[in-house]
């Protein structure tokens, strides 16, 4: 396990640099830049703006030296937040964003995988008609629409909890319930369809047939074997939600990373650009890999396999 880890782990750094250059790279490809405005600068003044942020040197001195301060954890400075370093604005903006992830995320799970087994369960029932009408809904449904639906109930008409901005505990709320609508609804769909495979295996018939009661066997037997599909989805999903939703964080005012990414991008300012990218695979890169160590945990057979 501990050499499978290591294998891992320089695919990743690998992985990372490789996302690294290519973000860099099509950054300076895109339109316009950090310092351009309505009205032209002299040439001299955007000669010197250039040579203060080292802008003046060739593309790959440039991702060279970037690289360079990463190595010391150092991200440079915010070009829009007039020199704040982007590895504080980070750091501040990580924990709004991983607090809503999370909520998110438990609420994905507590739900979605409970909803799918139940359908499962009740295969070809109301129940699972009705679930899978609201996952497919779920599913299709934009997240900007989902959002604008739930401040109009429950902000506006109910008047139950804050439409936006990040002040009270309630305020993570709505953006909660809108990041986990999608990936709730595709865990109780992937959870369905893995445990409708799962209730056919001889395992299942064989405890029926002993008398075990049969929500027992659905739970506890079938439910467990059913989860290695979910468990594959959680990778890049946690990431997602944890580096919170750009849409999400714009539409509610959470001052996360998406919002930071949103105005970055929009403002050409590289340096955060590429902060909140290198942040983004970070996590990603993390969260798979944690997933991959935790396939054993799941089904014994991977780590049969792999032990081999």
């Amino acid at each position: 396990m501990l050499g499978y880890a290591l294998r891992r782990s320089l695919d990743a750094a690998l992985t990372l640099t490789v996302l690294v250059a290519l973000t860099f790279f099509l950054l300076r490809l895109a339109p316009g830049g950090p310092f351009d405005a309505d009205k032209e600068w002299p040439p001299e003044i955007k000669a010197n703006i250039e040579r203060r942020y080292g802008l003046d040197q060739p593309l790959p001195a440039q991702l060279m030296k970037w690289m360079a301060d990463v190595a010391k954890l150092d991200l440079n400075e915010s070009y829009f937040y007039q020199g704040l370093p982007v590895r504080e604005l980070l750091a501040e903006a990580i924990v709004p964003s991983a607090w809503l992830g999370f909520w998110a995320l438990a609420l994905s799970l507590f739900v979605g995988i409970p909803l799918g087994a139940v359908a499962a369960w009740r295969q070809n029932s109301w129940v699972d008609f009705t679930a899978m009408f609201a996952s497919v809904a779920g599913v299709s449904l934009p997240s900007y629409l989902a959002a604008s639906v739930l401040v109009l109930v429950f902000s506006l008409q109910l008047g139950w909890l804050p439409p936006a901005l990040w002040e009270t505990p309630s305020s993570v709320v709505l953006p909660a319930l809108t990041l986990a609508l999608r990936p709730l609804c595709l865990i109780a769909r992937l959870t369905r369809a893995s445990m409708v495979e799962a209730m056919g295996a001889d395992y299942v018939r064989t405890a029926l047939a002993k008398g075990l009661p049969e929500w027992k066997v659905v739970f506890k037997h079938a439910l467990k074997n059913s989860l290695l599909p979910v468990v594959t989805l959680l990778g890049p999903l946690t990431a997602g939600l944890v580096t919170g939703s750009f849409v999400i964080e714009v539409v509610f005012q959470v001052p996360g990373v998406g919002k930071h990414f949103v105005t970055a991008v929009l403002n050409r300012d590289y340096p955060l650009v590429m902060g909140t990218t290198l942040l983004y695979g970070v996590i990603l890169v993390a969260c798979n890999l944690a997933v991959d160590l935790a396939y054993g945990l799941v089904d014994p057979r991977v780590r049969v396999e792999r032990a081999a």
